[in-house]
């Protein structure tokens, strides 16, 4: 865990992470993969991102979950959103989308889970929801051990509200109560796993991901079991865990 003062430190350290091991993968194989996250936790991060110096001509960007029913040009679309901020602006050589209109959605988890397994992951690029959820994985719903690498989920109301809150939507009646997500294996699979979760909004989640036991119940606590996981915060969203960063001794950057 690494803690910065404010969100815009925390932001260039991810990006310049994800620079760094992007740049080693194109180096050893010549060429990247890379699962990125949405939402307005990451936007900070993938400005940042813009700036540094990525052979993005070499690398494949998935996105880790998105809307059923929801048109890509819809303003709270994740195609969208991964779209304007990376495909239209870091041009990668490949963004693979979910369809969240597919006709028929297990064929799409299908199609989109041959395309992540077809060759390794260098890096998930995630964030924590305000319950705890790691992409559309929700807590009591989340299978640590899931065989499946992409599944047609429910929502609980909590995604509901934060999506709501977050200004994606107008009310809780017009968010999506069902998404196509990544599974918790699929996340955790890639080489490196960076999980940038700003915010005091997150305070309460970051601090369960450390004191609650490792249990679907709170999806976040599997991140304890992974060495190769690397979670930024900025002072916000550790506002809940001051004596937990007492005990690792852990400095604000």
């Amino acid at each position: 865990m690494k803690v910065f003062e404010t969100e815009q430190a925390m932001a260039v350290a991810a990006a310049r992470h994800t620079a760094d091991v992007m740049r080693r993968a194109v180096a050893e194989r010549g060429s990247g993969r890379m699962i990125v996250a949405t939402g307005n936790s990451q936007i900070a991060f993938v400005t940042a991102l813009a700036e540094e110096q990525v052979p993005w001509d070499r690398i494949t960007v998935f996105h880790m979950d998105e809307y059923l029913g929801i048109e890509a040009d819809h303003p709270a679309s994740f195609q969208r959103w991964i779209r304007e901020r990376v495909g239209e602006r870091m041009r990668p050589a490949a963004v693979e989308y979910i369809n969240g209109k597919a006709a028929d959605a297990d064929a799409e988890c299908d199609r989109y889970e041959a395309l992540l397994r077809a060759e390794p992951i260098d890096l998930t690029c995630m964030g924590i929801g305000e319950n705890g959820h790691l992409a559309f994985n929700e807590p009591g719903a989340a299978d640590f051990d899931d065989p499946r690498w992409v599944n047609q989920i429910k929502l609980t109301p909590e995604s509901i509200s934060q999506q709501v809150g977050e200004g994606h939507f107008a009310d809780a009646q017009s968010v999506p109560h069902t998404a196509i997500s990544l599974s918790i294996p699929a996340l955790l699979a890639s080489r490196t796993v960076q999980v940038v979760t700003p915010d005091a909004r997150k305070a309460a989640a970051v601090r369960n991901t450390f004191v609650q036991e490792i249990s679907p119940a709170y999806p976040s606590t599997i991140l304890r079991t992974r060495a190769n996981a690397t979670l930024l915060l900025d002072r916000a969203a550790a506002s809940a865990s001051d004596e937990l960063l007492a005990e690792l001794a852990l400095r604000v950057s």
